[in-house]
């Protein structure tokens, strides 16, 4: 694979809007999920020269950042992202019904157009004071639980398909049960920020709650930045494989004349060059020697499909995601 390297320098925006400021093929925009930021940072800084070098183009790649259904809609709303580099496979989906990406979008790269992965983990306090170890000490009395809203956020969504997965297990498949331990973990988050950045803010900067539930990349960054002698990583007996969707906005790329630097952009991802910066970042790669590279930086964990679970993000969307579904169900009016 040629070796593509990522995106300059450029955020054009971190609160999930941008605008692309010229019509050109040099220039191209990621709309991608809320943690995402330092991210595709890192990504932008190391493709850029890369492409250069390899085609004599410079180019910039500006930044979108937000929860993926909020980006999914904004792109149907006008938003013009070449790119998407979603958390959740439904949102692209979304912009697949509305006409913006191929219906066959996941076989235009590896691993179903998913170039890593990652699976919701807990980071508590330093020395876990509330002794956080699994998903059924999220609904004991003492502990708060700080995520995002479900409703907006892909990293939420994942959280509560997770807890689900856990529950049903424990509970033999018994619903009612389910209900009540989802419901539990629910009325236990003193607020539901709209995505995932915006949890770990209230978590980290606000002192709101003890454990803080989120993609294991961003558990890593958390420690990184803020100190790994303040929190710590707890990984549950079981969590659910998170798979990180991309895909090209075939309407806006065909449009603006930016398909190959798209296609370059995404394909970089899977260079062993965009692998190591992902795992870099706490994500879980398919490279195997990269893999193997940072071994010590995941533990093994029993990780749980959609597919195995609840049928498929077909049925997840039918069952759990729609208007008046199990989740608008179990959230209520909160």
């Amino acid at each position: 694979m040629k070796r593509f390297a990522i995106i300059g320098a450029t955020v054009a925006a971190l609160a999930g809007t941008a605008t692309v400021p010229a019509q050109a093929q040099d220039q191209i925009l990621n709309a991608s999920y809320d943690i995402a930021r330092e991210l595709f940072v890192a990504i932008n800084a190391a493709f850029v020269p890369a492409y250069e070098t390899e085609t004599g183009v410079s180019v910039t790649v500006d930044q979108s950042h937000g929860g993926t259904s909020r980006q999914a809609r904004s792109i149907a709303e006008g938003l013009e992202a070449d790119v998407v580099t979603f958390n959740q496979v439904t949102d692209i989906d979304f912009l697949v019904e509305q006409g913006f990406v191929a219906e066959d979008w996941q076989s235009a790269f590896d691993n179903n157009a998913s170039p890593y992965y990652s699976l919701p983990a807990f980071i508590v306090r330093a020395g876990n004071p509330k002794n956080i170890q699994d998903w059924d000490d999220l609904v004991r009395e003492d502990v708060q639980v700080i995520f995002p809203n479900p409703k907006t956020s892909g990293n939420a969504r994942y959280t509560y398909l997770a807890a689900t997965a856990f529950a049903l297990e424990a509970f033999d498949g018994d619903q009612e049960q389910v209900g009540a331990f989802i419901t539990q973990i629910f009325d236990n988050v003193p607020v539901f920020d709209t995505g995932g950045r915006g949890a770990t803010t209230t978590f980290v900067e606000r002192q709101l709650g003890d454990v803080l539930i989120t993609f294991e990349a961003e558990t890593q960054g958390i420690a990184r930045e803020f100190g790994q002698e303040n929190f710590e990583t707890v990984i549950p007996s079981q969590s659910l494989l998170a798979e990180f969707p991309v895909a090209v906005v075939d309407r806006v790329a065909e449009r603006r004349g930016t398909e190959e630097l798209a296609r370059a952009y995404l394909g970089f991802l899977y260079s062993e060059e965009g692998q190591r910066i992902l795992a870099e970042h706490g994500n879980r790669v398919h490279d195997e020697a990269v893999a193997a590279e940072f071994s010590d930086q995941f533990p093994e964990v029993r990780l749980v499909t959609v597919e195995d679970v609840f049928g498929g993000w077909d049925q997840v969307q039918e069952e759990h995601f729609n208007a008046g579904a199990r989740l608008d169900q179990l959230f209520g009016e909160r």
